[in-house]
C-alpha cells in the first residue's frame, strides 16, 4: 500500500484539490456537510476529466474505425501465413505502418483515465478509515465521510460489515439498496453503449472477427461492472456512473455527426442531407435510384385468396374466355372438350402404294395355284 501511495501520491493530490475546489462551490447551495455537495463534486470531477481526454476519445474514435476497415486485410493476412507465425506478425505491422493505424489507440481514453479512477478509489478508502489524504484536511474528511448520497455514505461499499456501515450513521438496508441500484444502472449504461456501436456505428455488411469480439465486450463489460462493484465505495459508483453516462452521450454525438461509412447511422444520416437537399451525388445513381423506387411501389402483391374464391376466379375467366371465343366464331374449350354438335372427323386410311405391302407375305394356297 505505501509502493502505491508513493506512486499515485501526486495523483491524490490531484484529484483530492478538484474536489475540494467544487465542494466550495456547491457548499454555498447545499450546505458543507451535504452529500449533494461531495456528490456533485465527484461528478464535477467526472466532467473535468472526460473533457481533458476528448482527444484521445477523437483518436479512439478513428482507430476504431481503421481496425475496422482494415479486419478484411488482416483476416487475409492471417489465412496466408497461418503456418508462419513470425512472418504473420511482420505483415501486420506492415499494414499498421502503411496505413497510421496503431492497435493500441481504441485503448487510450480507458488507460489515461485508469490512474485517476484509482486515485479517487484510494481517497474514497482514506476517508472511510478517516485519514487525511492530499489536500482533505481533518476536518473535510470527517464531513465527506458523514456525507449521505441518497441514505448511503459515498464511503460505505456493498460487502461493508453492519458495524462499519454504523460508524457512518447508516443502515446496512440503505447502503446495500443505493449501491445495487447504481451497479444496475451502471452495468445498463455500458452495455446501451456497447450496444449502440454495434447497431448503429458498425458495417454489418462486412463480417470480420472486430466484429464478434465487440459483440462479446458488450456481455462481458457489465457482468465484470456488476461483479467488482459490490466492492466499489458509494462514491466511486457516482463517479463511474457518471462516465458511462458521459461516454453514451458523446458516442450518440460522435455516430450523428460522424457515423462509420455503410453502417446503419451512415444510412440515416445521408437520407436525411438527401432530403434536405445538402447531399450530392452522381446524377445516374439518383435516377437509378428512382427508378428502383418506382419500381417498388408499382409492384403489387397478390392478395391471398380461399380455395373458393380461387375457384369462382378460375370459373369467371373460363366463361369470359369462352365468350370472347363465341364472338370470335372459335369454338369454346368446353365444347373442344366435349365434341358439341360437330360432326365425327373420319380418320383417312393412307392409300397403299402399287407393287408394295407392308408386312410380311402370306404364302398363298397350293390348291389356288
Amino acid at each position: 500500500m505505501d509502493t502505491i501511495d508513493t506512486i499515485l501520491g501526486p495523483l491524490y493530490t490531484a484529484v483530492s484539490w478538484i474536489i475540494v475546489q467544487f465542494h466550495k462551490l456547491y457548499s454555498i447551495p447545499f450546505g458543507e456537510d451535504s452529500g449533494w455537495a461531495w456528490g456533485l463534486s465527484i461528478v464535477s470531477l467526472v466532467i473535468v476529466i472526460r473533457i481533458a481526454l476528448i482527444p484521445l476519445f477523437v483518436k479512439q474514435i478513428k482507430a476504431t474505425r481503421n481496425m475496422q476497415a482494415l479486419q478484411p486485410k488482416m483476416k487475409a493476412i492471417q489465412e496466408r501465413y497461418k503456418n508462419d507465425r513470425q512472418r504473420q506478425s511482420e505483415e501486420m505491422m506492415k499494414l499498421y505502418k502503411e496505413t497510421g493505424t496503431n492497435p493500441l489507440s481504441s485503448c487510450l481514453p480507458i488507460l489515461a483515465q485508469s490512474p485517476f479512477f484509482l486515485a479517487l478509489y484510494q481517497v474514497l478508502n482514506k476517508i472511510a478509515n478517516n485519514q487525511v489524504v492530499g489536500v482533505l484536511n481533518q476536518d473535510l474528511v470527517s464531513s465527506a465521510r458523514e456525507a449521505h448520497v441518497f441514505g448511503a455514505p459515498i464511503a460505505a461499499r456493498f460487502m461493508d460489515s453492519a458495524d462499519k456501515v454504523e460508524t457512518l450513521n447508516a443502515s446496512l438496508t440503505d447502503v446495500r439498496v443505493v449501491t445495487v441500484i447504481m451497479i444496475l444502472l451502471m452495468s445498463a449504461s455500458q452495455f446501451y453503449t456497447q450496444r449502440q456501436l454495434m447497431t448503429k456505428n458498425v458495417d454489418l455488411t462486412v463480417k470480420t472477427p472486430f466484429m464478434q469480439q465487440q459483440k462479446m465486450l458488450m456481455y462481458v463489460f457489465p457482468i465484470i461492472f456488476a461483479v467488482f462493484g459490490i466492492n466499489f465505495p458509494v462514491g466511486v459508483l457516482v463517479y463511474w456512473l457518471t462516465t458511462n453516462v458521459w461516454t453514451l452521450g458523446q458516442q450518440m454525438y460522435i455516430i450523428k455527426r460522424n457515423p462509420t461509412p455503410g453502417s446503419l447511422a451512415w444510412k440515416q444520416r445521408q437520407e436525411k442531407l438527401r432530403a434536405k437537399g445538402k447531399l450530392k451525388e452522381d446524377p445516374a445513381e439518383v435516377q437509378a435510384r428512382k427508378a428502383v423506387e418506382a419500381a417498388r411501389a408499382n409492384r403489387q402483391q397478390p392478395k391471398r385468396m380461399t380455395k373458393a374464391q380461387r375457384q369462382a376466379a378460375a370459373a369467371q375467366a373460363e366463361a369470359k374466355k369462352a365468350e370472347e371465343q363465341a364472338a370470335e366464331g372459335k369454338p369454346s374449350t368446353a365444347e373442344k372438350t366435349s365434341g358439341g354438335d360437330r360432326p365425327a372427323r373420319t380418320r383417312q386410311q393412307p392409300k397403299k402404294k402399287s407393287g408394295q405391302r407392308k408386312g410380311p407375305q402370306r404364302p398363298k394356297h397350293p390348291s389356288k395355284k
